[in-house]
């Protein structure tokens, strides 16, 4: 069983920056790949960003190319999401999800764990 924690979530201004982490429990933790996805108020999981095993392949959602920045560090079990140019369409809760096995898939039946999500709000 993997356990993923999210943090770093907050309420900013639009045009500022958030870097959300996700710490996981798995002592293979180099095995998994993992996402990020989001969701609004009324609607469902949308895919942000992907990173595989090894931190060399990342995907992103088309709305966050070039803002959002999906990394790793497998010594501290910890995936990163850094969001640049934050507007109000990025309000959501953002959740860690991960799965065994190192491709960096988009959608959300790939993943076998998930977090409990950390809160984004940003006003303009």
């Amino acid at each position: 069983q993997v356990q993923l924690v999210e943090s770093g979530g907050g309420s900013v201004q639009a045009g500022r920056s958030l870097t959300l982490s996700c710490v996981a429990s798995a002592r293979t933790f180099s095995h998994y790949a993992v996402a990020w996805f989001r969701q609004k108020p009324g609607e469902g999981r949308e895919f942000v960003a992907a990173i595989d095993w090894s931190g060399g392949r990342g995907v992103y959602g088309d709305s966050v190319k070039g803002r959002f920045t999906i990394s790793r560090d497998n010594a501290k079990n910890t995936v990163y999401l850094r969001m640049n140019s934050l507007t109000s369409e990025d309000t959501a809760v953002f959740y860690c999800a991960a799965r065994y096995g190192g491709d960096p898939f988009t959608d959300t039946f790939e993943y076998n764990y998930w977090g409990q999500g950390t809160q984004v709000t940003v006003s303009e």
